[in-house]
């Protein structure tokens, strides 16, 4: 409501955009409402949407937050484009850069996720990032400017409510300066972010190669990278490489040549004396990611649908794969199979190539060019669907949690 007074007053041509989530009952029917009757009161357009939160979380494995988040942010730049605006402006204040920091430190975070929420990027900006909570509940007061409290923002169900309502006012208890002390860290985070972007591009100028649509990187110079996989993940980061999987690749780099890795885009081989890396030619291949709250994934003809499971009573099933979910390291790749691909059968103790795997197995040339193959994050193959899995993914007696893989054809 202050921004919408602010860019008022000021002469700003704006417009509002409301998403009713269905959430709250009547009181988000009421929010719409206010909505409504505060654009006729400014004379600038309004524009109202309804989601289908709850399902829309469900179908996509997600909280109800995520989902409101991904619902608004996609329809916000629909109405923009729509509608010939520069900017979509949201009304983050400093408690919600507090909120965000130490919500990406809980779960764990790069350096990226150290200065929180930014001013501007692309077409989305926050124009009240300089005034906290108290600083707007002033100037409300000030200006005698009407709205409506959400109640779910005093509900303890929610990461961030938690944080807001129970923890940061124990912060300010230590510290009564709390957001200017962010702050000033979030700008110290900000320029350690610029000086490391120099870094890892000085770096990729020293020692990655480029040669035509490949990129060899010496496995010397890696070896003298410090810290290692830290600063290997940023130079691989680019390629959609996760930091989990870059760990596994320092720590793959004394391994035989053509051990490989892969990203939802790009393959990482070990060559001789080289890391190559290359992009996955999407005309040669189908390639899908698995992500750890994913249910059913669909591929051409097939689905699969993956549960996780305490025990499981095996069955011999070829278009099931039993698998120590302990191991896996995520996101997963469902993709076909490329030259060059090995794997453990299930009962070997030793590699065996994927090509001469189908011979043994008699598979026609142009039907193993359709066979779905999972892999895992570092990389190894765990699963030849309908064929057989990899031996080192299998359940053994010290397993925790199993992950179910079943192949299903459409």
């Amino acid at each position: 409501m202050l921004m919408a007074h602010f860019f008022k007053q000021s002469g700003i041509d704006f417009g509002i955009a409301h998403c009713n989530f269905g959430l709250r009952g009547a009181e988000s029917q009421r929010d719409e409402h206010f909505v409504r009757g505060l654009s006729a009161l400014m004379e600038v357009p309004v524009f109202v949407t309804d989601f289908e939160t709850k399902s829309y979380a469900s179908a996509h494995q997600i909280s109800t937050q995520m989902a409101a988040r991904d619902l608004r942010y996609r329809w916000f730049e629909e109405v923009r484009l729509a509608n010939g605006f520069d900017y979509i402006a949201v009304a983050h204040h400093q408690g919600d850069v507090v909120e965000t920091v130490l919500l990406n430190l809980i779960r764990g975070t790069g350096i990226a996720g150290l200065h929180g929420i930014l001013a501007k990027r692309d077409f989305l900006i926050r124009p009240m990032l300089f005034l906290s909570r108290s600083g707007i509940d002033e100037l409300i007061d000030k200006y005698a400017i009407d709205f409506v409290e959400d109640s779910s923002n005093l509900s303890g169900n929610y990461a961030r409510n938690k944080l807001r309502l129970d923890v940061i006012p124990r912060l300010k208890e230590l510290n009564p300066n709390l957001e200017q002390t962010f702050e000033q860290n979030i700008g110290r985070f900000a320029a350690a972010e610029i000086v490391l972007q120099q870094r890892v591009a000085q770096l990729r100028s020293e020692i990655c190669e480029i040669q035509n649509d490949e990129i060899r990187i010496s496995l010397e110079k890696i070896r003298e990278l410090h810290p290692q996989a830290f600063l290997l993940f940023e130079i691989l980061k680019e390629y959609s490489f996760t930091e989990s999987v870059a760990e596994e690749i320092a720590d793959a780099l004394n391994k035989q040549s053509g051990t490989s890795f892969y990203s939802a885009t790009h393959r990482v081989t070990i060559d001789r004396a080289d890391l190559l890396v290359t992009k996955i030619p999407d005309e040669n291949t189908r390639l899908l990611q698995v992500h750890r709250t994913d249910t059913d994934i669909y591929l051409g003809d097939r689905q699969f649908h993956i549960r996780w499971v305490d025990g499981a009573d095996f069955e011999k099933d070829v278009n099931k794969a039993f698998v120590d979910a302990g191991k896996l390291i995520f996101p997963l790749v469902l993709r076909n199979w490329y030259k060059g691909d090995r794997f453990m059968p299930l009962g070997m103790k030793r590699y065996k190539n994927l090509s001469d795997f189908f011979i043994d197995q008699k598979v026609p040339l142009p039907q193993k060019e359709h066979i779905p193959i999972l892999v895992n994050g570092n990389g190894d193959i765990v699963w030849v669907a309908g064929l057989r899995q990899d031996n080192r993914y299998k359940v053994t007696a010290t397993t925790k949690k199993v992950a179910i893989f079943e192949q299903k054809f459409n």
